[in-house]
C-alpha cells in the first residue's frame, strides 16, 4: 500500500472517530452552544440596562442561584437514563433543606455529621422510590408523585415556617456570598461523572435504559440498576437542598417545590433522552445553567413578572425542540 493510501485511510479514520463522537455528545455540544449564545445575550442586555459588564457579584450570585437546580438535574439524569422519572426531587430538596435548616447550627464536627446524615436522608428517599418501581413494578410516575407529597408533608412538618439557620462557615463552603466559590464544583461534577460513567454501575445504567431484557441477558441485574439509580438521584438531591440551604442561609419547607419541573426541563436541555439510555449528567449541568440565564435574561429584558413565566415556557421549549430536530438531522447523517 502506498504512503499516500495510507495517509488517506489514517485521515478517514479520524474523520470516523470524530463524527461518531460527535454523534454520542450531539446533546452535550448543542447545549453548550446555547448557553453560549445566551451568555452573550445576557450581557449585552447588562450593559444596556447597567452600562457596565457583569462582574464578580453577578457570577457568584448566577452560580449560588444555579447550584441547587444542578444537582436537581442530576437526580433526575441519574434516574431518566433507566427510563425512569423522578417528580420527588423537589420533595426531597424541601426535606433536606427543612432538616438542615434546623440541624445545622452547631460546632464543625456536629455539621459534618449532620451533613452526613443529610445525604443518607437523600438516599433512603431514593431508596423508597427504587424499591417501588423496581419490586414492586409500579409506575415511576406515579410512585415518585405520591412520595413528593410524602416528602413534603414531612418537610413542612420539620419546618411549618420559613426560619432555622445555617452557619456562616457552612454557606462560605457552598455558596461564599462574596467569592464565586460554587465554580470549584462544576469539575468536580464532571469529574465525578466521567468516573460513574465508567464504572460498572454506570455502564449497567445506560444498558439498562437502552434495553432492560437485553442488560439482563447479559447478567446485568435490572432491579439492583434501578434502585441504585434512584438511590444516588436522592443523594444528589439532598445535594441540592444543601446548596439552597448554604445560600438562603436559612431553611423553607417549600422553595425546593419549583426544582421539580426545571430538572427535567434542564436535563433534556442538556441532551438527556426521556426514553433512555442516552445523555449525561454534564449535560444536565449545562442545561441547568441555560434554565437559570433565561431567567437573567427576561429580567434584563424588562418583561413583565407576570409574563415572565410565560416567555419562559416558551423559550425552553423552543430550545428543546430545535435540539431535538438538529440532534435527529446529526445521527441520520451518520
Amino acid at each position: 500500500m502506498s504512503l499516500p493510501q495510507t495517509v488517506l485511510m489514517a485521515s478517514g479514520a479520524r474523520r470516523g472517530r470524530a463524527s461518531h463522537a460527535l454523534v454520542q455528545n450531539v446533546g452535550l455540544v448543542l447545549v453548550i452552544g446555547l448557553l453560549a449564545a445566551c451568555v452573550i445575550g445576557y450581557c449585552a442586555l447588562f450593559v444596556i440596562a447597567q452600562h457596565r459588564f457583569p462582574g464578580g457579584f453577578e457570577l457568584t450570585s448566577t452560580l449560588d442561584n444555579t447550584m441547587p437546580l444542578a444537582f436537581a438535574a442530576l437526580a433526575q439524569t441519574l434516574v431518566v437514563l433507566t427510563r425512569g422519572i423522578d417528580l420527588s426531587v423537589g420533595g426531597v430538596i424541601d426535606l433536606t433543606n427543612a432538616v438542615a435548616a434546623q440541624t445545622l447550627m452547631g460546632g464543625p464536627v456536629s455539621t459534618t455529621l449532620w451533613t452526613v446524615a443529610i445525604l443518607l436522608i437523600g438516599a433512603a428517599c431514593g431508596l423508597l422510590n427504587g424499591v417501588l418501581v423496581a419490586v414492586g413494578r409500579l409506575q415511576p410516575i406515579l410512585v415518585t408523585l405520591a412520595t413528593l407529597s410524602i416528602f413534603q408533608g414531612l418537610a413542612i412538618r420539620i419546618l411549618p415556617q420559613p426560619g432555622g439557620a445555617i452557619p456562616p462557615g457552612f454557606t462560605n463552603v457552598l455558596a461564599n456570598p462574596n467569592y464565586p466559590i460554587s465554580l470549584l464544583y462544576i469539575p468536580i461534577i464532571g469529574g465525578l461523572w466521567a468516573i460513574f460513567r465508567r464504572t460498572r454501575l454506570g455502564v449497567a445504567v445506560y444498558a439498562v435504559g437502552n434495553d432492560a431484557t437485553a442488560a439482563s441477558s447479559h447478567g446485568i441485574s435490572v432491579k439492583r440498576t434501578v434502585i441504585l439509580a434512584y438511590m444516588l438521584g436522592g443523594v444528589a438531591s439532598a445535594c441540592g437542598g444543601l446548596f439552597l440551604a448554604a445560600n438562603a442561609t436559612a431553611g423553607d419547607a417549600t422553595t425546593g417545590d419549583t426544582y421539580t419541573l426545571t430538572s427535567i426541563v434542564a436535563a433534556v436541555l442538556g441532551g438527556v433522552s426521556l426514553f433512555g439510555g442516552r445523555g449525561s449528567g454534564l449535560g444536565a449541568l449545562f442545561g441547568a445553567f441555560v434554565t437559570v440565564m433565561v431567567v437573567n435574561i427576561l429580567f434584563f429584558a424588562h418583561i413583565d413578572p407576570l409574563y415572565q413565566t410565560f416567555y419562559e415556557g416558551v423559550f425552553l421549549l423552543a430550545a428543546v425542540i430545535s435540539a431535538n430536530m438538529i440532534g435527529r438531522a446529526v445521527r441520520r447523517r451518520r
